[in-house]
């Protein structure tokens, strides 16, 4: 019965890739919890500091910093946020699309772009394309770190700061919930005191402080907003991170859901064909016995 062969082998090799996917989602699992309760833990720190930015925006001093004024030039700057990995169904397919609309969008206006990849997808997509990279982070792991992510942005961060880019977006996969993320690009400079103002409006708070800066405004005023922008990218990294493992563990139980019924499917063609082959025995032995 070497058809019946086959189909036995075709069962067991299906058997062994539901056993890998099964694997794949329950170490999924465990990593989204931990990641999921990483990027909460983030948010806090994140709120805190764009109120406090919200407040000096509105606080109006004398010392302007270059993350809030406005650059006229062709030119900007792109961070993508993807994935090392694959096997986490559609997500790096859905925010890459959302960079190749905003790309063309930019191209139409006659704007260059210049790009940082955090992710090995992205930069794969990036160099592709054509892009112009100047930055890269690749290999996060599991956690953000942020001094693996200060380096290449801080790139983007400088030329922006001497007036060589107009605007900086970032582009990262939003988590919502287990079952749903949203792929999702931002501005992240320039700062404006209305867009701050707008973020923190959800939270109620509608008080502004008096602050007294020591040593002074300017050195106070710089290192906040940097931190703001680190806290920004930290924030998106993590939130991209939760995201990879829900849609792998998303990913991996359909397969293995797949793979179960790819399984039941071959047993039932081999059951069919097994029963086939015994009916032909026994209709030759029949004819043969009427034969004699």
């Amino acid at each position: 019965m070497a058809v019946g062969k086959e189909i036995r082998g075709k069962i067991k090799s299906v058997e062994n890739t539901k056993k890998i996917t099964k694997a794949m989602e329950m170490v999924a699992a465990s990593k989204m919890r931990k990641a999921q309760d990483r990027m909460r833990a983030a948010r806090p720190y994140a709120e805190k500091v764009r109120n406090i930015a919200s407040d000096l925006g509105q606080a109006n001093p004398e010392y302007v910093h270059p993350f809030m004024k406005t650059n006229d030039v062709k030119k900007a700057g792109l961070v993508v946020v993807t994935t090392d990995k694959g096997l986490c169904g559609g997500m790096n397919t859905n925010v890459l699309r959302a960079v190749t609309a905003r790309l063309r969008e930019l191209q139409d206006r006659g704007v260059s772009v210049n790009a940082v990849a955090i992710g090995n997808k992205g930069l794969g997509f990036l160099n592709r394309i054509g892009a112009r990279v100047v930055a890269q982070a690749i290999q996060l792991g599991d956690t953000p770190h942020l001094e693996k992510l200060i380096g290449p942005v801080k790139v983007l961060l400088d030329e922006y700061a001497k007036g060589e880019l107009s605007a900086v977006y970032i582009a990262y996969t939003r988590f919502e919930n287990t079952m749903r993320q949203e792929s999702v690009i931002e501005p992240l400079l320039p700062l404006s005191a209305e867009k701050m103002q707008q973020e923190t409006r959800a939270s109620g708070v509608r008080h502004s402080w008096d602050y007294i800066y020591e040593p002074d405004a300017q050195s106070v005023i710089d290192d906040l907003l940097v931190r703001y922008v680190e806290a920004l990218i930290y924030q998106a990294v993590a939130e991209n991170m939760a995201s990879e493992q829900s849609a792998r563990m998303v990913a991996m139980k359909a397969a293995t859901d797949n793979a179960g019924n790819v399984i039941n499917e071959l047993k039932l063609v081999y059951n069919k064909t097994r029963q086939a082959a015994i009916t032909t025995e026994l209709s030759e032995i029949v004819a043969g016995a009427a034969a004699v």
